[in-house]
């Protein structure tokens, strides 16, 4: 008997702390860039925080130039320079100038940025550039965990087995809100790329680590706040065969397969664990480069089963391109202008130091998908930064994104006809401008 009350009371223990440790941890992270700050201001010259510096901050990442943290709108970098470095941000140099910590090469600055979007920075250093990052993400609030917003459970690693591609298999995710009712039947999110969206922002290796999503922190919130319906997250990572992945050949592929994958293989397994609208307008589907081709190719196949899509840096180029045999990506921009408009609204997303390759220009076919999206009268957004490959200003515009793609939605409708704004009819296509030579 003693053994069972000390058994239960572990296991109770053990529970408790899964709920309590992501507010925790993350208290924990955000209190120690707020003591970083805080020393900024009373001991800058201390060992005690050019330690602290290096511990938040990492060393290598401060002898390569690349350092920076932040807690919201606030922001500390570091660098290693032998004479006074100049800190540029967002291509204009800050004021005050870098500080240098006393009896070291150790440089420090700590300001402000708008959150809400990407920055980029880099040094000039005895006259020459040095270090920096294209890809800076500023969270809002609404990226972090906050205390009394019930979180949702992410299932184990699942497993599926696929038909359709000859016994390949692919692990997948799938992330319930604490508010969902098996009763009442959930709005459906699929994500492809899913491993990069099963953690919370609370591992000690996210530290340093600018491309999180904090998708399960901005979902908890925004259901919370009544911003997007309750909905079911399902992460699909793109699968295996003999142990090579077929994440180009699932992803690039402009054919109707990776649909049939999602719509006739996955999703049942999904629906025989939980209750989900089967109705196009309580659908959603996201990808990230290739994957953003991979969820564009599925809602515009099938509008009627997904009638939201989130693409990021999405490859719409040549990489499958077989000529004479198959389409390549890029053919999109076309094929929206010239074929009958789906039923769609879509959030879009790239930046002007995207990969130019032998496929193709990444800035210059999502400003062409974008501009034919405009032209055919589609309820899109296109957001366009300075950042690379990279998700940058896709998390640091998450929650805006998502709340835009939920917007006006009623759960007692089953559709809705998608017209682009007045707002967006009044505005230009976009342009582009060579601004490098």
């Amino acid at each position: 008997m003693k053994f069972e009350i000390s058994h239960l009371r572990f296991a109770l223990a053990i529970a408790l702390l899964a709920i309590v440790w992501p507010f925790a941890a993350q208290a924990m992270e955000r209190a120690a860039m707020d003591q970083l700050l805080a020393m900024s201001r009373s001991q800058p010259d201390s060992p005690e925080f050019r330690e602290a510096l290096v511990k938040q901050l990492g060393e290598a990442p401060i002898k390569s130039g690349e350092a920076f943290n932040s807690n919201g709108p606030d922001f500390v970098w570091a660098v290693e320079a032998a004479t006074a470095p100049v800190l540029v941000v967002d291509d204009l140099p800050v004021a005050p100038p870098m500080r240098r910590i006393a009896g070291s090469n150790l440089w420090f600055h700590v300001g402000q940025l708008r959150v809400g979007t990407a920055h980029r920075f880099h040094y000039m250093v005895a006259g020459a550039r040095f270090g920096g990052s294209y890809d800076v993400p500023a969270y809002t609030p609404d990226s972090y965990a906050r205390p009394g917003v019930p979180q949702g459970r992410l299932s184990e690693k699942l497993v599926h087995t696929s038909k359709l591609y000859g016994g390949m298999q692919s692990n997948y995710w799938i992330y319930v809100p604490a508010q969902y009712d098996p009763a009442v039947p959930a709005a459906l999110m699929v994500w492809q790329d899913g491993e990069r969206y099963n953690t919370r922002n609370v591992e000690e290796q996210c530290r340093l680590c600018p491309s999180l999503y904090r998708l399960q922190e901005v979902t908890d919130n925004l259901i919370h706040d009544k911003k997007i319906p309750v909905m079911i997250h399902v992460f699909v990572s793109p699968g295996a065969l003999d142990g090579k992945s077929l994440r180009s050949i699932l992803y690039d592929t402009v054919s109707d397969k990776y649909s049939q994958f999602i719509r006739e293989e996955l999703l049942p397994e999904v629906y025989a664990k939980y209750n989900i609208r089967r109705d196009a307008y309580s659908r959603a589907i996201q990808g990230q480069s290739s994957g953003g081709i991979a969820a564009f190719t599925v809602a515009y196949n099938h509008p009627e089963d997904f009638s939201r899509v989130y693409t990021v840096v999405g490859s719409f180029t040549a990489i499958q391109w077989k000529p004479g045999e198959a389409d390549g990506g890029n053919i999109y921009p076309f094929k929206v202008r010239r074929e009958p408009k789906r039923n769609l609204r879509v959030w879009m997303e790239d930046g002007s130091e995207d990969q130019e390759a032998n496929s193709g220009s990444w800035p210059l076919q999502n400003i062409q998908l974008a501009n034919s999206l405009k032209l055919k009268g589609y309820d899109f957004h296109f957001s366009f930064g300075g950042h690379t490959h990279h998700a940058a200003l896709a998390v640091s515009e998450l929650p805006d994104c998502l709340t835009w793609l939920w917007r006006d939605y009623d759960p007692k409708k089953t559709e809705q006809v998608f017209e682009q704004s007045a707002d967006e009819k009044s505005k230009p296509l976009f342009r582009v401008r060579i601004y490098n030579r």
